[in-house]
């Protein structure tokens, strides 16, 4: 082992203590799995200790840290208490997540480590959006994320790098490469196996350094750190390195022979860094042993402080979802009445919000330049520049994660998704990411971004151009999910969003983008906690939300010729859904017909139906009616595409017909 740089004893002895910290407290962890105190996935870091080690001496506390599942070393030598890393290992409450993220989610802000994350690659986004917010906010900072080389064949880790050397940004990705993704050689599943050659497509800088030599990692962690914090932009170091361990501890480990694993355990870096020391006269004789007894102190510590934890109350299971937070109170409008469109009203929240609050910007594919897909974003980018009107590349994924990224760090992002079937290219970051980090970090993370999508059909844009899927989202715990209908609600669902310590999904349905009418010129923020009577009625209840609902208005006109009084409930909140509002309604009017332009089969019509004949069965005089879209891929042409979808005339049939059925009060 080379000295690429002047070495003392204390650097030298707190480098070594920590690799040995690190490697009694996996040894320790492995046998607590077989004794079942620690359940689920455990993946062990013994062999790779150099790595985390000599890349944290490089860092300072400002520093943002995102790693794997196999990220409790790097816990420990960030500086996160061992007892409180080690009670999350259990899932008691003491743990650095509360318990709720175990052994491959472990968070905590005061060290700035944002945490393992259980789905490869799905990090690099964020630590993506982290950077860019540090680089916004003007803060030297640098973000150093993990990854083992199994991650690069994931689209998002080509997507991260593009979009991290696009804006110059400074994130350090660290790839600790030990050959085998899961069981999988590398040479089996990549056509280029040097990682670090990859980061040429982005010219980015890289270099291949011994991840057994923790000298040679926090040699290379220095030069590049330093240079993406004077601005150099990001960097990406390949760690060559080894996992002695399985892969996890449900792992047989039959595609490696004991042969290569004894060969490479004779480069124990622990071994290794020990005889440089003594071969270059800096570790006293015994110091070893009062390291390595030091350590194991610290492990059974640690153990202790695990034991005597409690388990979080079951009454405490749905905390922590969402954050408690009360919307800011609507006020009343005195301005003049304005004419407007639905994306003026949408523009006009956009530009309202950046102007009040320097940390919103938006982002999104065309939304600069080009002015949106629908033209909601046109001109704020001669009013606010590149910085605040992003457009970014077409990599749906690496730019939602990197607003998850930037929002968990102080930046208020609009994330647009130019239609919602674009969307599924993000539901990774969107679900896993978004909706779950601040329940699995125990409270510690925010996610508080807006994301933009258009949604439905009605435009002749086919299969592919024409989903409804805000039932889908609605589904997710942790998101709020909107629906504006009106430009009132347009304009203001978005600032009200914005307020939000939660991740926000704002769905505008494409056939409400040319609605025009007039708004109140000094309209503020609506309520996002409620559904709005758009229409009252005494005979039966129609609910309807986004693109439905100037639907289901007419169809109650039409149904007022006849006698018929039909209240019109606009939904727009799906999650958290108002269920008292739809349960009074129903109540009232003891009838319901629900429209909804997704299909019928999983569809949020059922939900509504389901909750109706649960709370409010004995308050029906009818069986619930819905109308829905036809079960077919939307067709192209207009009178298939009609056909299809939810109409007028089918709300009005399918009223007549609850009308005509169950019981009638005179």
């Amino acid at each position: 082992m080379s000295m690429p740089f002047t070495v003392g004893p204390a650097h030298a002895e707190a480098l070594l203590h920590q690799m040995l910290r690190i490697r009694r407290f996996e040894e320790r962890c492995a046998e607590l799995y077989s004794a079942g105190k620690i359940r689920g996935f455990l993946h062990l870091y013994i062999g790779e200790e150099a790595i985390a080690v000599g890349a944290m001496r490089a860092l300072c506390a400002d520093d943002a840290i995102l790693a794997t599942y196999r990220e409790h070393g790097h816990a420990l030598a960030r500086g996160l208490p061992m007892g409180e890393v080690m009670a999350e290992m259990y899932g008691k409450a003491e743990g650095s997540s509360g318990g709720r993220g175990g052994s491959m989610h472990i968070f905590d802000p005061r060290y700035r480590f944002f945490g393992g994350n259980a789905i490869v690659a799905s990090h690099l986004p964020v630590a993506v959006g982290i950077a860019l917010a540090d680089q916004v906010l003007k803060r030297p900072a640098v973000t150093v994320c993990f990854f083992g080389e199994g991650a690069v064949a994931e689209g998002e880790f080509h997507e991260a790098l593009n979009l991290a050397a696009l804006w110059k940004l400074p994130v350090i990705f660290a790839c600790e490469n030990n050959l085998y993704a899961m069981g999988t050689a590398l040479a089996y599943t990549e056509a280029e196996t040097s990682i670090a050659a990859k980061a040429a497509a982005y010219h980015m800088p890289s270099e291949e350094v011994d991840g057994m030599d923790v000298l040679a990692v926090e040699a290379a962690m220095r030069r590049h750190v330093e240079a993406a914090r004077q601005g150099g932009g990001p960097r990406l170091l390949e760690f060559k390195t080894y996992r002695f361990r399985a892969h996890s501890m449900f792992d047989a480990q039959l595609y490696r022979s004991k042969a290569e694993v004894q060969e490479w355990m004779e480069s124990c870096p622990i071994r290794r860094f020990r005889e440089a020391l003594e071969a270059e006269g800096l570790l006293a004789a015994g110091r070893y042993d009062a390291l390595d007894a030091e350590a194991v102190a610290e492990v059974d510590q640690a153990v202790a402080f695990a034991e005597a934890g409690h388990w979080e109350a079951v009454a405490q299971l749905t905390e922590g979802v969402t954050t408690p937070w009360s919307p800011p109170a609507t006020k009343a409008t005195q301005g003049a009445r304005v004419k407007s469109s639905n994306r003026e009203a949408l523009r006009s929240a956009l530009k309202e919000a950046m102007q009040a609050d320097p940390r919103v910007f938006l982002m999104g594919e065309d939304v600069a330049h080009y002015g949106g897909c629908y033209a909601v974003s046109k001109g704020l980018l001669q009013d606010f520049g590149e910085d605040r009107i992003r457009d970014t590349p077409l990599s749906e994924s690496a730019f939602v994660g990197a607003g998850i990224g930037a929002a968990m760090n102080g930046l208020r992002p609009i994330v647009e998704v130019m239609t919602v079937n674009f969307s599924m290219l993000a539901l990774d970051q969107i679900l896993n990411n978004a909706a779950t980090l601040r329940h699995m970090s125990g409270g510690k993370l925010s996610v508080p971004v807006v994301i933009r999508m258009a949604m439905g059909a009605g435009r002749q844009l086919a299969a592919q151009h024409s989903h409804s899927l805000e039932g889908w989202y609605a589904h997710i715990p942790g998101l709020q999910v909107l629906v504006p209908s009106t430009l009132q609600d347009a304009r203001g669902m978005l600032l009200a969003a914005l307020q939000s310590p939660d991740p926000v999904i704002l769905f505008e349905h494409v056939q409400l983008y040319n609605q025009e009418g007039e708004l109140p010129e000094d309209a503020g923020m609506v309520d996002i906690r409620h559904a709005a009577v758009r229409r009252s009625g005494r005979d039966l209840s129609l609910v309807a939300w986004g693109g439905s609902l100037p639907k289901a208005l007419a169809a109650a006109e039409q149904l007022a010729a006849e006698g018929i009084e039909a209240e019109v409930i606009d939904l727009r909140v799906l999650r958290p859904l108002d269920t008292a509002s739809l349960l009074a309604s129903v109540r009232r009017t003891r009838r319901l017909v629900v429209v909804d332009e997704m299909w019928r089969t999983g569809s949020f019509s059922g939900e509504i139906a389901a909750i109706v004949q649960e709370e409010a069965f004995w308050d029906l005089d009818a069986p619930i009616r819905r109308v829905c879209t036809v079960e077919v891929p939307i067709p192209y042409p207009k009178h298939l595409e009609d056909a299809a979808l939810p109409q007028v005339a089918d709300i009005v049939k399918a009223a007549r017909e609850t009308m005509a059925r169950g019981v009638q009060h005179g």
